[in-house]
C-alpha cells in the first residue's frame, strides 16, 4: 500500500501506485507527495511518444509512476534545483492518453482537464493532481534532478526528482469526477475556502529548517 492516511485527514502517497492506491484518492483530498516523480513538459511528452512510435523503450518504466508537468529552471549555486513551477496541464492533453495506456497512475500540474482525459484517467485507473501556489518555490526545496533523455530539450528534459511531502490536490479521480466543477463554484459563492484546502505552511517550513530556493532571478524563503 503506498498510501498513508494521517491523523489530520491529509493522504501521503509515494509511486509505484497500484489501482487499489489510486482508487483510495478521491476529489479533494490534500495529498502529501513523497519518494520520486518524473518531470516532463510538452516537448519531453512528444519526445517520448515519438520514441514509443519507434518502437523504442522509454528512458524509465512509466508503470506506476507520477509524472509532475515541470521544467525546472537552472539552479544557482548551493541549491538543488531554480524554481520549479507546474505547468498548465491541458498542453499535455494530446499525449497523456498513451501514457496512460502503459500504466503511468498519478500526474501533477496546473488547471483543469478536459472531458476527455477526464475519461481516460477513469478508463486507466489514474488520478491527476494539481500544484498550489508557490509550487516552485517548495518543490525546489528537495532532493536531487537527473536528466533522463536526451539534454538538447534542457529545461523540457525529462528529469527524476525526490520530493519530501510537497502538497498538492486531487482534482480529477479514478472515478471521472472533477473537483473543480463539483466544489469550487459553490464555494464561490461564499467567497470561503475549505478548511481541507488550508496547507499548513508554517509546520511544512519548520520541518525543513526554513529552506530556500532560487525562484527566477532571486532568492526567496518559503513562509
Amino acid at each position: 500500500m503506498s498510501v498513508e492516511v494521517l491523523d489530520d485527514g491529509r493522504k501521503r502517497i509515494e509511486a509505484p501506485l497500484s489501482d487499489e492506491d489510486v482508487r483510495l484518492l478521491e476529489i479533494g483530498d490534500v495529498v502529501l507527495v513523497r519518494g520520486t516523480v518524473y518531470a516532463a513538459r510538452a516537448a519531453a511528452h512528444k519526445r517520448m511518444v515519438e520514441m514509443l512510435d519507434r518502437g523504442e523503450d522509454l528512458p524509465f518504466d512509466i508503470a506506476g509512476q507520477i509524472v509532475y508537468y515541470v521544467g525546472p529552471t537552472p539552479e544557482r549555486p548551493g541549491n538543488v534545483t531554480g524554481s520549479a513551477g507546474p505547468t498548465t496541464a491541458s498542453r499535455m492533453d494530446r499525449w497523456t492518453p498513451r501514457l496512460l495506456e502503459l500504466g503511468l497512475k498519478g500526474i501533477m500540474g496546473k488547471g483543469g482537464r478536459g472531458p476527455a482525459i477526464r475519461d481516460e484517467l477513469k478508463a486507466h485507473t489514474a488520478v491527476y493532481m494539481a500544484a498550489l501556489g508557490g509550487g516552485g518555490a517548495l518543490s525546489a526545496l528537495t532532493g536531487f534532478l537527473t536528466y533522463l533523455l536526451i539534454e538538447d530539450l534542457a529545461t523540457e528534459a525529462i528529469r527524476r526528482m525526490e520530493l519530501d511531502d510537497f502538497p498538492v490536490w486531487v482534482v480529477n479521480d479514478s472515478e471521472g469526477r472533477d473537483f473543480y466543477a463539483e466544489t469550487i463554484k459553490p464555494w464561490r459563492k461564499n467567497d470561503v475556502l475549505p478548511d481541507a484546502l488550508r496547507i499548513p505552511t508554517e509546520e511544512w517550513a519548520g520541518k525543513h529548517g526554513g529552506a530556500r530556493c532560487a525562484c527566477s532571478s532571486a532568492r526567496q524563503s518559503v513562509p
